[in-house]
């Protein structure tokens, strides 16, 4: 999805790559496929996909029921993900790596090269309707993390949309990442699992939205598919929160096509103008 930030970053996890595919016994093969800022690498391994993550030593360690493994664990069959195979995990000077042994998938997923999209993708109604029963399905599920935590929310309400709090956020087991580079086209495949959990109701469907504001007929669908969600108290605070993580980013840089229809899109939820800068470098 991205390149590596430089060459160090580059050679280190290609180095890192490497060594799980020797531990695994798998051999790779195709060209690889880069996560946000180098963080991840991905590869073809045989029949299947072999992905390696690197992260500060200090963070060594998967938590029970996060993660890829935990829901591998604990997410209903239901819910169309990669299946998980084996794991192999190490530390190397300042660094955790973790690596993970994924089904190979042959669907293209809808946005390769970003989270938000710029293009009506044209994706069929029963890929819609996979996508609300898969959604579904994952909110029944136990979820162990608080992903969009509510201290974050307690500050970033009031920073990035310029309202109060909430008294009270409800949540769900959501995906916690729910853009168009974690989502295949037909048949639907949602990846990257990392950040699932308690999520606030109508999280993941109103960061999906956030992230087709550039394609008003996309966004639209999205609110009528999941009209039952975003039109209720709970959804608009959880829509909200996907918002104010979004204009968050855009605080600190990201997102600058997008970041007006975001500032609009808040705007017309809450009555007020957010207080953050278009194009700001701030740091949350």
């Amino acid at each position: 999805m991205n390149s590596p930030v430089n060459e160090e970053v580059q050679a280190l996890m290609e180095a890192a790559h490497d060594r799980a595919a020797k531990a695994l016994d798998l051999t790779c093969t195709g060209p690889l496929a880069w996560g946000f800022l180098g963080v991840t690498l991905g590869r073809r391994a045989e029949g299947r996909w072999l992905r390696v993550s690197r992260t500060a030593k200090r963070n060594a360690g998967r938590k029970a029921g996060e993660g890829i493994v935990g829901a591998s664990e604990l997410v209903p069959d239901g819910v169309p993900r990669p299946h998980l195979y084996a794991v192999h995990d190490w530390t190397d000077g300042e660094w955790a790596f973790e690596s993970e042994v994924l089904d190979y998938l042959t669907q293209p997923i809808v946005s390769p090269d970003r989270a938000d999209i710029d293009h009506d993708p044209g994706l069929p109604d029963e890929w819609w309707a996979d996508l609300r029963q898969a959604l579904a399905l994952l909110a029944g599920a136990e979820g162990v993390k608080a992903t969009v935590r509510d201290g974050w929310i307690e500050r970033a309400f009031p920073q990035f949309l310029g309202i109060p709090a909430p008294a009270k956020v409800e949540r769900v087991t959501g995906h916690g990442d729910l853009h168009w580079g974690n989502l295949t086209a037909a048949p639907l495949c949602l990846l990257d699992w990392e950040r699932w959990g308690r999520v606030p109701f109508g999280y993941d469907a109103g960061l999906l939205h956030a992230n087709s504001l550039l394609v008003p007929d996309v966004a639209a669908r999205i609110r009528k598919e999941f009209a039952p969600t975003l039109d209720t108290p709970a959804g608009r605070i959880g829509e909200l929160a996907a918002l104010a993580e979004m204009l968050q980013a855009v605080a600190r840089g990201w997102y600058p096509d997008l970041a007006p229809h975001l500032v609009a899109r808040a705007e017309a939820l809450t009555g007020m103008s957010p207080p953050v800068p278009v194009h700001s470098e701030v740091s949350a």
